[in-house]
């Protein structure tokens, strides 16, 4: 698993699986049984384990096959056995040829998941191999020790990184995150609220960082604190849809009614479905004085709380359906 600002495979946008023939490239035969034979031959020796004899072939008759499935299995092929081979380059461009035109293919989508998870974990290893004592093989230990729910010594990771880079951005953050997400937690709030703060002196322009620390100020209805945080949040990154309801919202906690219908408005635009923001816009819009407006609002929250349910309970028939043989249990009998 790579982190989204370190080290990661680079492939070209264009296929450049072929050393002397791409895929745009290779050489017309005379017939057109020759494609055919050379991708089938290609395929037989793949099957058979000789990758390093198969893929020239593969390669060569990756383009000019004209057979849908017979190019599907070309593809695959290739793609196996440029990973047994550890030829990244080729087996990423396989995959990004294969997603171009079996885009919805159910092989497909299943080597691609294996692919990069192969890649991602070869990489891994590798980083791990050559430079084990870097910042970035500590952060990718501590990450994967976070997934695994190891928090105390997720955290030690990331303290340890701090030893090493004590200004490194986004360190304090992920501390701060795993403080919060740790499900017994006899750790407070306050102790999250100090890792945002030394995120943001490192990193002033860590929206995140300001947006949590916004929702944290809310539940404490420090409702002033709260709007500066996301205002500061929302300036930050546009992007952040959650900063403009929370600023938002806490507006309409302060009182501040005509100040929280912009940013609401803005929200609702984003994300009409969601039906908590048409209820906050409902209340600013009332205690702003434009009724009309608050029952649209309203009514346009009581139909996406209404679409919700509907959600929730088709999802909920299919999961029963998906379980067979779970219908209602006999009552045991009573002694």
């Amino acid at each position: 698993m790579l982190t989204r600002h370190r080290a990661a495979i680079v492939v070209p946008i264009v296929l450049a699986m072929l050393p002397a023939t791409t895929f745009s490239q290779a050489p017309r035969k005379s017939t057109a049984s020759a494609p055919f034979s050379t991708a089938h031959g290609g395929l037989d020796l793949a099957e058979k384990g000789r990758c390093r004899e198969a893929l020239p072939l593969l390669k060569k008759s990756a383009s000019v096959t004209a057979d849908k499935p017979t190019k599907l299995k070309v593809g695959l092929a290739i793609t196996r056995c440029a990973l047994s081979l550890d030829q990244v380059e080729t087996a990423v461009n396989a995959l990004l040829w294969l997603n171009r035109e079996f885009p919805n293919d159910p092989d497909v989508l299943y080597v691609t998941t294996h692919g990069y998870s192969d890649l991602s974990a070869r990489a891994s290893l590798q980083l791990a191999r050559t430079a084990a004592s870097s910042y970035q093989a500590h952060e990718l230990n501590a990450e994967a020790l976070e997934m695994q729910g190891k928090w105390d010594d997720a955290a030690a990771e990331y303290r340890l990184i701090l030893e090493q880079n004590a200004h490194l951005p986004g360190i304090h953050f992920r501390i701060g995150r795993l403080i919060l997400s740790k499900p017994e937690a006899p750790t407070t709030s306050a102790d999250a609220r100090k890792e945002f703060e030394e995120e943001l002196k490192i990193d002033p322009n860590n929206a995140g960082a300001e947006y949590i620390l916004g929702e944290l100020s809310a539940q404490g209805q420090q409702w002033d604190e709260a709007i500066q945080h996301f205002s500061r949040a929302a300036k930050l990154d546009a992007s952040l849809a959650e900063a403009a309801l929370g600023l938002g919202s806490a507006y309409v906690s302060a009182g501040k009614f005509t100040e929280a219908i912009p940013p609401l408005e803005g929200y609702v635009k984003l994300q009409p479905g969601n039906p908590a923001a048409h209820y906050q816009l409902a209340i600013a819009y009332s205690r702003a004085g434009r009724k009309d407006d608050a029952k649209r609002e309203a009514a346009l929250q009581k139909e996406t709380t209404e679409k919700l349910e509907q959600e929730k309970q088709r999802a909920a028939d299919a999961l029963q359906k998906q379980a067979p043989g779970q219908g209602a249990q006999k009552p045991e009998p009573q002694s």
